[in-house]
């Protein structure tokens, strides 16, 4: 089996066909902590429901979508009903347009309460996205492996740690040819928050 490729902050991490860069520390420490736990005890998570290989069995995560109140986003069988941006989501989510220049309308919102909830294979690559997605995720609290494989080879593999504060960006056609996860680990006991900004058409 090919060895995952470990990336470097602020390079492109996909050898071909899309981009996704990484971008370190890109809150500082302090205002990350500030934002992990505004948003750990202000937002209202819940835990949904999704189809899973023909059976509905509870995500292993909590959710919560923020936004422009006009459009729901929908995937694996849940649709969810934007709740109104906070003071805290927007200034986050001013500082992510800055650098993206980009607009963005809703954010999806996920809380891993320790190791052992997690995120399987999958690509941001629903309808409403538009063809070519651009998102952008942002990282608070305990450091977590991201993996990216190719959907059509499965054995390229590219790995990194998403640190506290960091911000990932997926753009250009890494949906079309590219998925992504986040493993379950036992050596994690902290909690993550993961926000992914994108742009509903």
């Amino acid at each position: 089996m090919q060895q995952p490729i470990f990336a470097q902050p602020n390079f492109n991490l996909l050898p071909h066909h899309g981009e996704t860069v990484y971008f370190e520390g890109f809150f500082p420490q302090q205002k990350a902590d500030l934002f992990f736990n505004t948003l750990q005890d202000t937002i209202q998570w819940k835990q949904e429901p999704i189809w899973m290989f023909g059976k509905k069995v509870m995500q292993p995560r909590l959710t919560a979508l923020y936004g422009d109140p006009d459009k729901t986003y929908s995937y694996s069988g849940i649709t969810m009903k934007p709740l109104p941006w906070t003071a805290e989501l927007l200034e986050i989510k001013s500082s992510v347009e800055k650098l993206t220049a980009k607009p963005f309308t809703h954010v999806l919102l996920n809380l891993y309460r320790d190791g052992q909830d997690s995120m399987g294979w999958h690509r941001d690559n629903e309808p409403t996205l538009g063809p070519n997605p651009e998102i952008a995720s942002v990282s608070f609290g305990a450091s977590r492996v991201f993996q990216i494989r190719n959907y059509f080879d499965k054995k390229e593999k590219i790995q990194i740690s998403l640190n506290h504060g960091s911000l990932l960006i997926m753009r250009g056609e890494s949906q079309h040819y590219w998925e992504h996860q986040i493993p379950k680990s036992k050596k994690i006991f902290g909690g993550r928050i993961n926000l992914t900004f994108r742009r509903l058409t």
